[in-house]
């Protein structure tokens, strides 16, 4: 299972918040590059960039940060954030971004988004599939629908989506433990590769979800906190 590391950018700064709500921004770092470094250097491979500013503005805001993380390490980085236009896309790939994950626009617009599955191919796009309540939710967060989050992914997938990265809202920023039993369930989509997201906060839980079959998980605030520390999840790598 892939381990990937968690950066969320305001302002230029490294943040996290807890279930999405701005009001509870903190910041960990005022250079994101060197926290990327710091990943690097422990052997990490993968970075999970989102552009909250970006997210919230339905712009993007910090392409520039993604082009000197690319430029000045080996990371592979997947970028989120106010993604809304094709252009959007070839800035972020020119910007040194190997992947990039749109969640409103497959909620918006579906034709945009298979346009763009089938223009850069199913390795480069990732389903962005965030619930609460199993409800669909986008835009930031502050938007939601009566979309089911399961049948929104196996939809997605029988139409070419090999990647969906799916949070469960109540747990962001809680550390209170993945959403075991809603990834069971999606797993059981054939041919799914599901990237977990939100709650983790020991060696325990990553290993629990590579054992029921993730394809990736995305570590962040159990990190800045020191709940978990780079050297310990290196050897899970």
């Amino acid at each position: 299972m892939r381990i990937i590391i968690a950066l969320d950018i305001i302002d230029g700064k490294c943040v996290r918040l807890t279930k999405g709500d701005y009001s509870t921004t903190r910041i960990y770092s005022t250079n994101p590059l060197d926290v990327a470094r710091q990943a690097e250097d422990h052997g990490f491979k993968y970075l999970h960039m989102v552009d909250l500013d970006g997210a919230r503005e339905k712009k993007i805001v910090n392409h520039r940060i993604l082009k000197e993380i690319s430029s000045n390490t080996s990371l592979k980085i997947d970028f989120g954030g106010g993604i809304r236009t094709t252009d959007d896309l070839r800035l972020l790939f020119d910007s040194g971004a190997d992947q990039v994950t749109s969640g409103s626009i497959s909620v918006t617009n579906e034709t945009l988004f298979m346009q763009w599955l089938d223009m850069f191919g199913p390795e480069k796009i990732i389903l962005g599939a965030d619930s609460h309540d199993r409800r669909v939710h986008y835009g930031a967060w502050m938007d939601n629908n009566e979309i089911d989050i399961f049948k929104f992914i196996s939809g997605y997938k029988a139409r070419g989506v090999k990647y969906a990265l799916c949070t469960d809202i109540e747990k962001d920023g809680m550390l209170s433990g993945p959403s075991f039993d809603l990834y069971r369930e999606i797993l059981e989509i054939p041919g799914i590769s599901l990237i977990a997201s939100g709650g983790i906060s020991t060696v325990g839980d990553v290993e629990k979800l590579s054992e029921i079959g993730c394809e990736g998980a995305v570590i962040g605030k159990a990190l800045y906190e020191g709940l978990l520390n780079l050297k310990d999840l290196s050897r899970l790598c």
